[in-house]
This record gives C-alpha cells, sequence and structure tokens, in this order.
C-alpha cells in the first residue's frame, strides 16, 4: 500500500475520475455563472457584456434585499429553533427512555419524505376552512384566528413556510447528535452519577463539550443548507402572496428561467449566493476552531 501511495502517477490515475467529475458538475458551472453574470442575456440571444452592472443593481433591488432578509430569517430559525430542539430530542432519547429505536425512527420519517409530499401535507394542515391548525383553533375558541389563510396572508406566510422546514430536517440533526453522544464512553457517564452529577449537570459538564465536532458539523449545515432553502417554499407559496416568502434561491430561479428570463441578471444572484455560502462556512469554521488554533494560524500569516 505505501508503494502505491509513493507512486505519484498512480495516486493521480486514482484521482481523476473524480476530479474530472468535479470539475464538469462543480467548479465549470461556478465559472460560467460568473461570466454570465457579466452579460445582459436572456440565455438564448444576443449577449451584450455590461460588466458588474449586475452586481451594482441586485444591491439597489429591493426585491432582492428582501429575500435575503428572508433566508436569513429561515438560517436565523434552524441555528436558533432547529437546532436546540433536535438537541434536546437527541438527549432524551439517549436517557432512559423505552422503544429508543422507535422514536428515533418515528423522528427520522420526515427527512426521508419528498419535499413534495411534505408541501402538500402542510397546505392541508394550513387549510383555511378544514386545516388541522384552523380546526384545532377554532375547537380552542379562537374563531377569527382559526379562519386565517395561513399561506396567503402575508403577516403569517413567511412564518408558515418556515415551520414545515424546521420540521422536516429537525430529525436529521437530531441523530447526528444522538450518533454523537451514543459514541461517548458510558465510562464517563458512569463516574459523574457516581459523584452525584443529575442530567442538566451531566449535559453541560460532558455531552456538549465533547460534542462541539458534531455541533460544529450541524451548525454548518443548518446554516449553509438554510441559504439554499427552496423546494418546500416553491410548493407552499413559490415566493407569494406579494413576494412575502421569496428567498434567494426562488427569485433567482424566476428571475433567470420564468417568467424573467433575464440570465445574466439571475447568474449574478447565483454568484451572490455562492460567495455568501462560502464566506459562511469558513467562518463558522473559525468560530469552531479553538483560541490556540486561531493564535497559531494569526502568526502563520504574519
Amino acid at each position: 500500500m505505501d508503494k502505491v501511495f509513493r507512486n505519484k502517477r498512480a495516486v493521480f490515475l486514482f484521482l481523476l475520475p473524480s476530479l474530472v467529475l468535479f470539475a464538469m458538475i462543480i467548479v465549470a458551472p461556478v465559472i460560467l455563472s460568473a461570466y454570465y453574470s457579466t452579460l445582459e442575456w436572456n440565455g438564448a440571444g444576443a449577449q451584450t457584456s455590461v460588466g458588474v452592472s449586475n452586481y451594482i443593481r441586485l444591491f439597489h433591488d429591493p426585491l432582492f434585499m428582501q429575500s435575503v432578509l428572508h433566508t436569513l430569517v429561515f438560517a436565523a430559525a434552524s441555528l436558533c429553533i432547529q437546532l436546540p430542539f433536535a438537541l434536546l430530542l437527541a438527549l432524551l432519547l439517549t436517557g432512559p427512555v423505552k422503544k429508543e429505536r422507535f422514536f428515533t425512527t418515528v423522528y427520522f420519517i420526515p427527512v426521508i419524505l419528498s419535499s413534495v409530499v411534505i408541501g402538500h401535507l402542510w397546505m392541508r394542515i394550513y387549510h383555511m376552512n378544514n386545516g388541522l391548525l384552523n380546526v384545532l383553533l377554532r375547537t380552542l375558541g379562537f374563531q377569527n384566528l382559526g379562519r386565517t389563510a395561513w399561506l396567503g396572508d402575508i403577516r403569517y406566510a413567511l412564518g408558515a413556510v418556515v415551520t414545515p422546514v424546521l420540521w422536516q430536517y429537525t430529525g436529521y440533526h437530531m441523530l447526528l447528535f444522538y450518533s454523537g453522544i451514543r459514541s461517548v464512553p458510558t465510562d464517563i457517564y458512569e463516574a459523574a452519577r457516581i459523584d452525584g452529577a443529575g442530567f442538566m449537570r451531566t449535559a453541560g459538564a460532558i455531552t456538549l463539550p465533547l460534542l462541539k465536532p458534531i455541533i460544529q458539523v450541524c451548525v454548518t449545515f443548518a446554516a449553509v443548507g438554510s441559504m439554499k432553502v427552496y423546494d418546500l417554499v416553491k410548493v407552499l407559496t413559490d415566493g407569494g402572496p406579494f413576494n412575502a416568502t421569496d428567498v434567494m434561491t426562488t427569485l433567482l430561479v424566476r428571475t433567470m428561467i420564468y417568467p424573467g428570463n433575464n440570465y445574466g441578471y439571475g447568474s449574478a444572484m447565483a454568484m451572490i449566493l455562492i460567495a455568501v455560502c462560502f464566506i459562511l462556512y469558513h467562518v463558522l469554521g473559525w468560530l469552531f476552531r479553538e483560541p490556540a488554533q486561531r493564535s497559531v494560524r494569526r502568526g502563520w500569516n504574519g
């Protein structure tokens, strides 16, 4: 095996298929999008170079800035609601809970369901007359609130779209936390119990510090994934009503393909989205780095 790794030609040949696929699927589309973002182009006709005008226009476009704000709402909800709830579920499931595997499976089911199926399910839940939510509210005596068109009212639409996204991926993060907790040696917990540590003390002093790598993964997935949310928003509202639920991806697709047919301007939106995801990934990596590692990195940088 050592001989194979010392042979640079063999290593290159083994890596070549992956490198070709990576270049075709990731690198080439990004480079082409960067080029198209400098054009005034409908995707089929003549191309006119406009330089950075599309980018300047973006930051003066109220619809785009509104979509950025909505995307940040998704990210904040994922970080502040979804992840803490998923962690709580994982802590409870690794405690003295009966039928642990059953509950783990049930919580994970939304992750494997199609987003289209989930979207239509929640459309039924939000139905103004016969939806489960409104029927429950009317049963509890909230007659006026129980007649709300949750997906059609600009006051509630964004929250109504965020909720299914949180519900769908809570089980995913729960399973990551659950696996991380299960990988902690049981001797540590037994020693803590002998010392008289309770559930909260054990979770705060042992579980969370040892889960730091898993927490970093979940925070990165939740934050960067929120930047790319599209399918559920598309199914539930398609950015409506009156752009009240537009996120960067839905606005991008409508601008680039139909009805906008402005491929150059849409490509500029795509490049901004790629840049935001890239920066967010590295910022989160820096935040989770140990203070000593940050000092060493600063030293390397001069």
